[in-house]
């Protein structure tokens, strides 16, 4: 229990630490609501906390898993809207974040996508659970003509995310194993 707490809490500040980083970058092509989505790498590798790509099996423990890694993205994006933006922010990444972990949750669980399919998932998913909002705060469709641009946007840095996650995967949980 001890361990999982540790683990959990050095991902939540991984989490805002690159929540904050992805502030600091200047990360824009005229299209609002684009950006890298650094912190989302925590949530594909706490999705792949078991260090495989291809383990269908749900029982108990992959449960926990999936609900911790609700939790971590759930708590990052509220203290990091706190912290480094405002309130619709959060309220736009909590839409985000929902639509992105449902469809990645079921990447994952209908094994037909690899890590970096699931990681795009998620980044397309992010932007679309955003546009929803952006539309019923605006009271307008028209935000979604940005649909086409943020569905590439979602797709290229999912992929990279999706790379860099199966890189660390292994390494990461084999690590983790060692220091307990």
């Amino acid at each position: 229990m001890i361990k999982r707490t540790v683990e959990l809490g050095f991902f939540l500040a991984l989490a805002l630490i690159l929540a904050y980083v992805e502030s600091l970058i200047p990360f824009s092509f005229g299209i609002p609501g684009i950006k890298l989505g650094l912190p989302n790498l925590i949530v594909v590798l706490l999705l792949y906390r078991d260090g495989t790509e291809q383990s269908n099996v749900m029982d108990e423990r992959k449960l926990d898993e999936v609900r911790e890694a609700l939790l971590v993205n759930g708590l990052r994006i509220i203290l990091s809207g706190f912290l480094f933006s405002n309130l619709y922010t959060i309220l736009y990444a909590l839409a985000g974040a929902v639509c992105s972990f449902v469809a990645m949750l079921l990447g994952r669980r209908l094994k037909c996508f690899s890590m970096i399919g699931v990681s795009v998932l998620g980044g397309v998913f992010h932007n679309i659970g955003q546009i929803i909002v952006a539309m019923l705060v605006v009271e307008t469709v028209y935000v979604g003509y940005y649909i086409p641009y943020l569905i590439v946007a979602g797709t290229v840095t999912g992929a990279v995310l999706g790379f860099i996650a199966m890189e660390l995967v292994p390494y990461l949980y084999r690590q983790s194993d060692r220091l307990y």
